[in-house]
């Protein structure tokens, strides 16, 4: 049964204790649907409805901050970049497990106990998969989150709360049955659908893939921009117990009985063992299913199960000396290199890959691996008639891990890149600063379905109903060769379609013709920063393509733009004079090359044919108090900081990432470093706090200089996006 939902008093303005009630219950509603969704996979509402819940709690904290909480869901949403990451020091110190290759090593690591052990002594094991992560430790105050840290050399690591706090199974606050304060250890990992889309759009922009899932999880807990982090597919998965909290549980198995009541997501597969012949086979069938988990595991970790014999083992310097982590050996398959083809990506990036020679491996056939560039085929050594190993990365993606030289017989050929594009014949260019190479012809075949695709996502102009067997369908049946076809499509034509899987279903697209229709009509009307975004522009991602979005007024002003010449510009006297943008020179060269050649020039042709000129969001705040103006916003403030980017966005201001020469204000909370300040007003910044910033915005912008329970109800950020996959 659902639960009930309190209301605001009467036909006034709601009381302080009715919308401190409502506040709690969306916190708490929010909450358990995260946890259904995250971390049971057993979700019981729709997206549309749980952002229509989180919507509601971010306009009602932002017009009530006395009921601000650190516990709040909305708190996920990744703030300010950070300017380095504070040590913390472990106590007891975060110990890495001494390892063995062979079961032998594990029957070694019994007959050790029973020495150790006082003779009569009896103790069972426990069996867990060992997650291919990055250790972490977080620790909770009053059962609320307050610090999450890596393990760094195990006696001191770096405090990373603002990145882990956008994990989305990682619970933010805990249930009255857990202990007031207690600190939890387990293991932040990257799920393996969720490397391979990172290194796919990695791949994509040009950029360097991720070796694994472990460097990929490793890289973004260390970046100094949370909402990038937010952005990033990461999971938690608690194994142990901290230094605080845990101490009355007799087992190591009720322990973590416990942690899953109090939310926390655990190991999907374990096993009680009542001796060493028990774990050997335990061992074997957990490696039989290793490919089944939605993370990497590269072995199992044996543990004592009875956490008295824990303090009666002790540990060395190192280790724990009650546990042992058996590695298993790595899967690879020995193959032949038959040949190495190109293919073109969305954005024109060239990929080469091995066409293999087909082999068993993992569970399944392979017969193609991609060699990411050029470079990293030079690297390697990699050639046509090689005799190759083969490796899953991730337990997903096909790679090659190296050649064997001692196979080669002379007949093997280096690789070269085409000069040309293998798909339209054009020009092939390799960017400064890129490690891929890229054909320069907005128009090329090879990019046209997934450029088709790619604008109509999620995140770019929304068009639902046109997924990945609709664009299919109507780039086969020649009705869109270019994604503003769609604004054309001839909807008697559409409804006629042939969208059958091929397997003689003989479906028509039939009444969806509507709603694909519907949607593109509703796409005219998405701010700048969407269609820019949806464009594809190679280096303009959802952030830049919202930065950039609010230097201009329309997206007709973006053909040579000054203000993107202008970073060009400061690029080339290397940073000599002061920051316009902050947004890396290639994407403004990106965006400059694009609106300049052929493809570009016919694009805004189109788009003013068709009546469609977006303006930024918010722009409709010209005559705002704070129109015009650009801000930052760091520190610890009394609310989130979505909450007054929503506000000043309202008021005709603009939110930038990072201080740089154009920025106007810089809004500095608590706890902000004179770093920061000093280069604010190094470059002009006036540096302010928030009351001046309340009163700044003032009544006009929804939020008076002293905002009480009743003060009107902030403009309602959009929702958070959720996070998928991750669940186990």
């Amino acid at each position: 049964m659902e639960a009930s939902t309190p209301q605001a008093d009467g036909a006034g303005a709601p009381g302080t204790d009715s919308v401190r009630a409502r506040i709690e219950w969306l916190r708490a509603e929010i909450s358990r649907h995260d946890r259904l969704y995250y971390v049971e996979a057993r979700p019981v509402i729709g997206d549309a409805d749980y952002d229509a819940l989180y919507r509601e709690l971010l306009a009602l904290e932002a017009a009530n901050p006395q009921f601000d909480s650190p516990a709040s869901p909305t708190k996920r949403v990744g703030g300010a970049p950070l300017e380095g990451f504070a040590q913390v020091r472990h106590d007891p110190p975060m110990q890495s497990l001494d390892k063995t290759h062979a079961k032998s090593g594990l029957v070694e690591f019994d007959a050790f106990l029973r020495r150790e052990l006082p003779a009569g002594a009896s103790w069972t094991y426990v069996v867990e998969p060992k997650i291919d992560g990055v250790s972490m430790s977080l620790l909770y105050e009053d059962r609320v989150l307050v610090r999450a840290a890596t393990r760094g050399n195990g006696t001191v690591g770096d405090d990373v709360t603002a990145n882990v706090r956008t994990v989305r199974n990682v619970p933010l606050s805990l249930p009255p049955s857990a202990p007031p304060r207690v600190e939890v250890r387990g293991e932040i990992y990257m799920p393996r659908d969720g490397f391979a889309a990172l290194n796919a759009k990695e791949e994509e922009s040009g950029g360097e893939p991720f070796a694994n899932p472990r460097n990929a999880a490793a890289g973004s807990l260390k970046l100094f921009d949370p909402r990038e982090a937010a952005s990033r597919p990461l999971a938690f998965v608690a194994y142990n117990a901290g230094g605080a909290g845990c101490e009355g549980f007799a087992t190591h198995a009720a322990m973590m009985a416990a942690f899953a009541e109090w939310g926390f997501p655990v190991a999907p597969w374990s096993k009680l063992c009542g001796d060493i012949d028990a774990v050997l086979a335990a061992i074997d069938a957990l490696e039989a299913r290793r490919h089944s988990f939605p993370f990497e595991i590269d072995g199992a970790v044996v543990k004592v199960n009875e956490n008295a014999m824990h303090a009666a083992l002790g540990a060395t310097a190192k280790a724990p000396r009650w546990a042992r982590a058996y590695k298993y050996a790595p899967e690879r398959a020995e193959t032949v290199v038959q040949a190495i083809t190109v293919q073109v990506g969305r954005t024109g990036v060239l990929t080469p890959v091995a066409e293999l020679k087909p082999v068993e491996l993992a569970g399944s056939v392979i017969a193609r691996a991609t060699l990411h560039n050029a470079d990293e085929i030079a690297r390697r050594d990699i050639r046509i008639g090689d005799h190759v190993w083969i490796v899953k990365a991730g337990d997903v993606i096909p790679a090659v891990e190296s050649p064997i030289p001692e196979r080669r017989d002379g007949t093997e050929r280096a690789f070269a890149m085409p000069r040309r594009c293998p798909e339209c014949g054009g020009e092939v260019v390799r960017r400064e600063g890129e490690v891929a190479q890229r054909c320069t012809n907005p128009a090329c075949p090879a990019q046209r379905l997934r450029r088709i695709e790619h604008f109509a996502s999620r995140n770019a102009l929304d068009i639902r109903a046109l997924g990945g067997k609709i664009a299919e369908a109507i780039v086969s049946a020649g009705m869109v060769s270019d994604p503003l076809d769609l604004f054309t499509l001839d909807r008697a034509r559409l409804a006629a379609l042939d969208v059958s899987d091929g397997k003689g279903s003989g479906r028509v697209f039939g009444k969806n013709a509507d709603s694909l229709v519907q949607a593109v009509e509703a796409a005219r009307s998405l701010p700048l920063h969407r269609w820019l975004f949806a464009v594809g522009i190679p280096n303009v991602g959802e952030s830049t393509a919202k930065t950039i979005a609010a230097e201009h007024d329309r997206l007709s002003s973006l053909p040579g733009s000054p203000v993107l010449r202008q970073v060009l510009e400061n690029d080339a006297k290397k940073g000599k004079e002061r920051k316009i943008l902050p947004i890396k020179p290639e994407s403004a060269r990106s965006v400059l090359e694009f609106f300049d050649s052929a493809y570009g020039r016919e694009f805004l042709r189109r788009m003013a044919e068709l009546g469609i000129d977006p303006a930024p969001e918010g722009r409709g705040a010209a005559d705002g108090p704070l129109a015009g103006k650009r801000f930052v916003l760091t520190g610890s403030l009394s609310r989130p900081r979505p909450e007054y980017a929503a506000l000043i966005e309202k008021a005709g201001g603009t939110v930038q990432s990072a201080v740089s020469g154009a920025t106007d204000y810089l809004v500095a909370g608590e706890n902000t470093g004179r770093t920061k300040t000093d280069k604010a007003r190094s470059l002009g910044t006036e540096v302010i706090d928030e009351a001046r910033l309340l009163e700044m915005l003032g009544p006009a912008a929804g939020v008076p200089p002293t905002a009480g329970p009743d003060a009107p109800a902030a403009a309602k950020p959009p929702a958070a996006p959720r996070q998928q996959e991750f669940a186990f």
